[in-house]
């Protein structure tokens, strides 16, 4: 009997720990597999350790990976629950529970039909903004354009993957790890099943507008080269304008003779050539802090307690 791990990233999630729960278990006794469910919390603040302890003392198949502190984004927690899974496929679930976990069944038929990658296409989101919608699709249509790689539109982390998906995934040793990007990259016989995002009924959205747009910079620096390319392409543009406007204003001393002397016009120039600048300088820091952090080769998280995690041998 083949077995499916479940890996549940966790943040300050107590009231959806128990209720995501019950739910897989509807799911796996419904379909002939065995399974494991992998709770990482990431140092959550609320009552979520103790219902971890409780649930993990009930189910022998309920592991959990604590972090040594909060890691930020649920990234590195995938990371961590992807290291130490031990089934035939991973499923990838967030703990606010807006991804059905009833899907599994459906993503299980596909990877039985030998599908390496079977990941959900947001069609819809509930509980989210009309302004929040748009910026999410145009972010996704902005990173398909600017990629070297084919993301999919609209693909969050829920998705199930084959052990060999995980044994390339694994491989992987940069810092800023981003799954559904480097899911793509992998490559292999992939393919996406639509289905609407529920809105988050317990526990509050740690994500904002500010964290958003940091994470939207954040992933096209990560897999795009694109910005670097149109500093070299603005440089010349602007170089190009300035060449005319040099060359309109010789002419026109020539041809008027109370040509004004355009002095403001001068500022303005200077002005915008600083702002040129200055943005180009932002880009390529960018990148170069990626650099930093990625040379300094530290741990992309650490791991402060485990609970039922080395019981089977």
């Amino acid at each position: 009997m083949k077995k499916i791990s479940v890996i549940v990233t966790c943040y300050n999630e107590e009231e959806n720990i128990i209720p995501l729960y019950e739910r897989l278990q509807k799911v796996f006794k419904k379909i002939l597999y065995r399974y494991e469910i992998i709770y990482v919390d990431n140092d959550s603040t609320d009552n979520s350790l103790q219902i971890f302890k409780n649930l993990a003392k009930k189910d022998r198949a309920v592991k959990v990976i604590i972090m040594s502190r909060n890691f930020g984004s649920p990234q590195p927690s995938f990371v961590a629950g992807l290291k130490h899974s031990t089934g035939d496929a991973i499923v990838l679930l967030h703990g606010d529970i807006q991804d059905p976990p009833e899907l599994i069944p459906k993503f299980i038929k596909y990877w039985e039909k030998k599908y390496d990658v079977v990941y959900g296409i947001r069609t819809d989101r509930k509980g989210t903004g009309l302004i929040y919608n748009f910026l999410y699709k145009a972010f996704y249509h902005v990173l398909k354009k600017l990629s070297y790689i084919d993301i999919p539109l609209h693909a969050g982390e829920f998705s199930l993957f084959d052990k060999k998906i995980k044994k390339e995934l694994m491989q992987f040793k940069e810092f800023d790890y981003y799954l559904r990007a480097l899911r793509s990259y992998v490559g292999f016989k992939q393919i996406g099943i639509p289905y609407i995002r529920d809105a988050r009924i317990h526990g509050k959205s740690t994500e904002n507008f500010f964290k958003s747009l940091w994470w939207a910079k954040t992933i096209i620096i990560n897999f795009s080269l694109k910005p670097l390319e149109w500093i070299s392409k603005v440089a010349f543009a602007v170089m190009l304008l300035a060449f005319l406007y040099m060359a309109g204003s010789i002419i026109s001393v020539f041809v008027f003779k109370n040509s004004p002397t355009g002095i403001p016009t001068i500022v303005v120039l200077i002005l915008f050539l600083g702002g040129i600048q200055l943005l180009s300088l932002s880009i390529i820091a960018e990148y170069l802090a990626k650099i930093f952090i990625e040379i300094k080769g530290r741990p992309r998280y650490i791991i402060k307690k485990t609970y039922n995690l080395h019981s089977e041998k």
